[in-house]
């Protein structure tokens, strides 16, 4: 039996960026769902904000430039969890690897 994925959202707490995070986790419970171990809301500081899924980096605020819409935020995570799951509406032609 494997293990479901954990995603971990780290957020600055002077930034203000809580209701960002807690958007961005509702955005992928609601894709997800069942296929998601958990997802984590991690406060911080320095205008962090990072997406990690199983430990890997799949959004990182300064060196990705920003932060991702909900969509590309979920064909990241997808990518990591199930390559071959179609997403739908949120799939757009030559996003996928």
């Amino acid at each position: 039996m494997t293990s479901l994925p954990s995603v971990r959202i780290t957020y600055c707490t002077q930034c203000q960026w809580l209701l960002r995070a807690g958007w961005m986790a509702q955005e992928l419970l609601s894709t997800f769902g069942a296929d998601l171990r958990e997802v984590v809301l991690v406060p911080g500081t320095g205008g962090v904000f990072t997406v990690t899924c199983d430990g890997h980096l799949v959004w990182d605020r300064k060196r990705d430039g920003g932060f991702p819409d909900a969509a590309k935020l979920k064909q990241l995570v997808r990518d990591v969890i199930d390559p071959e799951r179609d997403l739908g509406h949120a799939d757009r032609k030559g996003d996928r690897p």
